[in-house]
């Protein structure tokens, strides 16, 4: 009995082979080495052409051949062989000639004289030139599982001939290499396996070291994911941005497995790539569509909501590419949804006719944002029940609902804990932004104008070293952009100056002179006004201890603030960004 496999050989005895004693000992030793050969060798071609040859000799042959059934099983393949021809390669139909016939049927046969079987396949003596007189011929079964066959050619006798006996022994060797090479299979097969389960256990980890880190308990944004496989085809991201506000991602790729998760990581990188240079999500995700066509596998596609959150005021800008709609709670316990206007990417390049998806602005007052994918509303909570849309409202709406984390991580533990596997994966993201209200923002900042006023669209962004010989590129960026949106030859070079007093304090103050860090330029453009967003990367500042000094006082330095806060219409510093340093936002009215 072979391990890992049930079936017994039924050996014959003697007098069944018609043999004596010692060679029944020598052909049960064949039997054993047979069996350790295929057992302790990786390279299950080498084990063939051993038992090939070992079979050979022990049957007295001139040549043999072991063939295997293909795949398809309309082929017979020669895998190995021994002897005066060399026909490892060669292909039959699965009921061509001699070897076929005995296939079929399952039966060993003798061939005394080919020339008289209608069954010979006379091409490879036409080939090979070797003159074949007779055929020993067994199939390899194993409980009617028919494996192929071992055919051998011409006795060394003096008439070459092949008797019963022989043939009986050639099929108790047949089987026994059956059985052998059905345990290697399986073998190589559990090798396999546990070689996919470590790839996709490596795999599961890296797409969870795509996924963005908790943040502090104050941090606006959570979320959760819960794959229903080891790898998943839904991601989820968030990062800050230069400019103080919080980029975030949702999305699901269709279809399942590896290519689902490769399709996955890729998307999420090449957002989070972009993100943090285009900062228009509409127009991100138009970039990232036709980079998705041209390189992903046809048929998939992934939805996905991406968008970008200010905390300073609480408001949003999100584009929907094919997603479900996410849920806005306002505080009066409503929601409203936000529908997709726009197909999945990876459906057709550029398929809007335009340069950007559709986006959506609204502001959350202090409201709260959800972004999920239907592995959530489709989740069972009981034997044939889902969750669905109502059922995420309820829990979300819950009197005493607990903080944004708790909240999701109960969602996910709902689904995934009822038991059966789950249907799809489970993952979503909520933004708090009464959190953010009663962390991130100042009171002076709750009755500035909506973030759409604040920002503006972005014309250009430069980032420098915080050295006085850099300024130059800010002034001449800085005059370019003035000129552009139509200022006055008197108000660019006030612009200008303003700027360069401003940029000169963050490299005199923030980085005490030493000319180590960056100073960031962006500059952006609204209807009525255009806004220079400054940023350093030092430490945060006391904002309440910069101020202007008294005009009286005579004494050199400390007028620039005068200067700023003269030439532009609103100076004032945003909240510092997540990831640390100030930002000064500097804004000059557009005459009309």
């Amino acid at each position: 009995m072979a391990e890992g496999n049930l079936t017994t050989l039924e050996v014959p005895s003697g007098k069944d082979l018609g043999v004596s004693s010692s060679q029944i000992h020598s052909h049960l030793e064949l039997l054993a080495e047979m069996g350790q050969s295929f057992a302790s060798t990786g390279d299950l071609n080498e084990s063939l052409y051993k038992a090939v040859e070992r079979i050979t000799e022990s049957v007295d042959a001139e040549g043999g051949a072991l063939f295997l059934i293909d795949d398809t099983g309309a082929y017979l393949d020669c895998l190995a062989c021994v002897g005066p021809t060399e026909i490892t390669g060669l292909r039959l139909s699965h009921d061509q000639g001699i070897v076929g016939h005995s296939v079929q049927n399952n039966e060993g046969r003798i061939v005394r004289d080919v020339s008289k079987d209608p069954n010979f396949h006379q091409g490879v003596d036409e080939q090979t030139g070797h003159t074949t007189k007779s055929i020993l011929c067994a199939p390899m079964s194993v409980k009617g599982e028919r494996i192929g066959a071992i055919e051998l050619i011409n006795k060394r006798t003096n008439d070459g001939l092949f008797d019963s006996n022989d043939l009986n022994l050639l099929q108790v060797l047949a089987s026994s290499a059956a059985l052998a090479i059905l345990n290697a299979r399986m073998s190589a097969a559990l090798v396999e396996q546990e070689r996919v389960k470590r790839e996709l256990e490596l795999a599961a980890e890296i797409q969870r070291s795509l996924l963005p880190e908790d943040g502090d308990i104050d941090f606006p944004i959570k979320g959760v994911n819960l794959p229903a496989r080891t790898v998943s085809g839904d991601f989820y991201d968030f990062y800050p941005l230069d400019d103080g506000r919080i980029a975030f991602t949702l999305g699901d790729v269709s279809g399942k497995g590896m290519n689902a998760a490769l399709l996955m990581a890729k998307t999420a990188s090449l957002l989070r790539c972009l993100g943090k240079s285009i900062k228009e999500p509409g127009r991100l995700l138009a970039i990232v569509n036709d980079e998705i066509c041209e390189t992903a596998t046809r048929g998939m596609f992934v939805t996905l909501v991406h968008g970008v959150y200010d905390p300073a005021c609480g408001y949003v800008r999100l584009a929907n590419a094919g997603h479900e709609p996410p849920l806005i709670l306002s505080t009066d316990g409503t929601f409203k949804a936000i529908d997709a206007e726009a197909p999945p990417l990876g459906i057709a390049p550029s398929i809007l006719g335009e340069e950007s998806f559709p986006e959506t602005d609204f502001n959350l007052d202090d409201g709260k944002l959800f972004v999920f994918t239907d592995g959530v509303t489709e989740g069972y909570i009981a034997e044939n029940v889902e969750l669905g849309i109502d059922g995420l409202k309820d829990i979300l709406t819950a009197p005493d609902a607990p903080a944004m984390a708790e909240v999701l991580s109960s969602i996910a533990e709902k689904i995934g804990g009822f038991g059966n596997a789950l249907r799809d994966d489970v993952t979503i993201i909520g933004i708090d932004d009464e959190l953010a209200a009663h962390t991130l923002r100042t009171p002076d900042l709750n009755s500035k104008p909506s973030a759409t006023e604040l920002l503006g669209e972005e014309l250009m962004r430069l980032r420098v070293s915080a050295k006085a010989n850099r300024l130059r590129l800010i002034r001449n960026a800085v005059r370019e952009t003035s000129e552009f949106c139509g200022f006055s030859k008197t108000d660019v070079g006030d612009i200008v100056l303003a700027v360069d007093e401003a940029c000169q304090n963050v490299i005199r103050h923030a980085y005490g002179g030493k000319g180590i860090g960056d100073i960031s330029i962006e500059l952006r453009q609204r209807s009525d006004a255009m806004i220079v967003m400054i940023r350093d990367f030092a430490d945060p500042v006391d904002i309440s201890k910069v101020k202007p000094r008294d005009l009286d006082d005579i004494r050199p330095g400390g007028l620039g603030t005068h200067l700023i806060q003269e030439v532009m219409d609103e100076v004032d510093f945003l909240p510092p960004p997540i990831d640390g340093g100030n930002l000064l936002r500097l804004v000059k009215k557009i005459k009309g």
